[in-house]
């Protein structure tokens, strides 16, 4: 029976993605770990292995095609044995009888119970057959990245529940998962498989919006034709639109402002670059302001714990270690990512400034995996190098924080009664108030301007 290949969901948060490239063509052998194509997501490029072994039978969507839905069919594989041709010429027609053409003709009985909503539901029952069909075979589904992740952690990816489409196995489940889950945990696949394809069918009538043409058509009124260039949206910047729109839309958020005295951070750093060892030939570490804020970030969530939690619709989720993200700009102004540095607290700050150089040049090369920049505790948004005093940033969900920090300049102050000369940085937090209070914040934000201005703490 020929093998389908569907469009992987390489994310938990992946809808469409581009497929960019084939790596393999028609009648070519396959074998499992095989890499076969690459699939562009909004974040990254990422190379799709082969689960199965057989030939290439047919590859139904061409490289190069944009938006291509996750679970689509995009090739059959024939197994070992069967006739290539035969699978072939039966995948020829499966897109088209798919379930796009029948669903047009199951709304024609919705014009005589037009108030009836209950038909509304239907397109997440063909889920159910899928994810029952995928969990009572022999084969586990589960991404390239999640097998390769289940691997490294030593955990049976078949003791996985998965909350892909259809029950497929994402990293997003391996990275919670526990070494050693027993296989038995994969029984109740197809009901996670359930609601996770049923939450996305319910959230897209939400998601609508006002109708991108109306929209462009009404910018457009304003300016003289050949006075402006369009330029489309990639796929980075439709999501970071949807994403901080509805941030903007439905975080109720304050913000929290504090200077931090940063002389004795500027004195540290430059003692501690000076002093830092040679491999070959290079410095082992150059430290910036930004590793510093990134360390006391991190420890200022370990003095203050209730804050760090995450919004989780009907619940918080506690989080036992500081996973701080630090955006990074794409160059040509593309969009940004998030990076996230693990367990920070428990890093050096050598530690912490390669580890954040190494991500933010492959974030800036779009060649991060999904787990890489996915979760956290929180976020830093740094403008001081580009001389900004102040600004505000927005929460990226499911954080409830985010720091936007400022330049660091001298400044007139007082002291004692007496002017002086000080040189300050400007911090401020933006909270999501369904997770922490004003008081909580100022707690965090303060145990933040401790540490910082006493950067020493930071050392032991």
């Amino acid at each position: 029976m020929p093998i389908e290949i569907l469009m992987p969901a390489l994310s938990p948060t992946m809808e469409k993605g581009n497929l960019a490239k084939w790596l393999k063509k028609e009648g070519d052998k396959v074998a499992p770990g095989d890499v076969i194509a690459e699939i562009e997501t909004d974040k990254a490029t990422m190379e799709v292995e082969a689960i199965d072994e057989g030939t290439l039978a047919k590859i139904l969507v061409p490289e190069g095609t944009q938006d291509v839905p996750v679970n689509q069919l995009i090739a059959v594989l024939a197994a070992d044995g069967e006739d290539v041709s035969a699978a072939a010429s039966g995948a020829g027609s499966a897109p088209k009888a798919e379930a796009p053409k029948e669903a047009p003709k199951a709304e024609a009985p919705k014009p005589e119970v037009p108030k009836a909503e209950a038909p509304a539901p239907a397109p997440a029952a063909p889920a159910a057959p899928a994810a029952a069909a995928t969990a009572g075979g022999n084969r586990v589904f589960a991404s390239p990245l999640a097998r390769r992740l289940a691997k490294e952690k030593g955990i049976d990816v078949a003791a996985v529940k998965g909350s892909g489409p259809k029950g497929r196995v994402v990293a997003a489940d391996v990275a919670s998962a526990k070494p050693g889950a027993a296989p038995a945990a994969s029984a109740p696949a197809p009901a996670a498989a359930k609601t996770a394809t049923a939450a996305p069918a319910t959230a897209a009538p939400a998601a609508a919006t006002p109708s991108a043409a109306a929209v462009l058509e009404q910018a457009k009124a304003y300016y003289e034709p050949g006075t402006y260039e369009e330029v489309p949206l990639d796929a980075m910047r439709r999501v970071i639109a949807q994403r901080m729109t509805e941030a903007r839309q439905t975080v109720p958020t304050f913000y929290l402002t504090v200077d931090c005295d940063v002389d004795a951070l500027m004195k540290l750093r430059e003692e501690l670059n000076k002093s830092a060892p040679e491999v070959n030939g290079k410095p082992a570490y150059k430290l910036s302001v930004n590793d510093f804020v990134i360390k006391a970030y991190a420890l200022a969530f370990q003095q203050v714990p209730e804050a760090n939690m995450v919004w989780g619709g009907d619940r918080y989720l506690k989080l036992k270690h500081s996973d701080i993200g630090v955006a990074v700009a794409i160059d040509g102004g593309k969009g940004l990512l998030t990076p996230i540095i693990r367990k920070a607290e428990t890093k050096t700050l050598s530690a912490i400034s390669n580890e954040t150089r190494d991500l933010a040049t492959r974030a800036r090369n779009k060649k991060l995996a999904p787990n890489e920049y996915q979760g956290g505790s929180s976020a830093i948004s740094n403008l001081g190098m580009f001389g900004m005093k102040h600004f505000t940033a927005i929460i990226n969900p499911p954080h409830a924080t985010i720091l936007a920090v400022g330049t660091s300049e001298q400044r007139a102050v007082v002291k004692g009664g007496q002017l002086a000369v000080a040189t300050q940085m400007t911090v401020t937090i933006s909270c999501d108030h369904r997770v922490m209070d004003g008081a909580m914040g100022a707690q965090l934000l303060s145990a933040f301007k401790a540490i910082i201005e006493k950067p020493m703490s930071m050392l032991v």
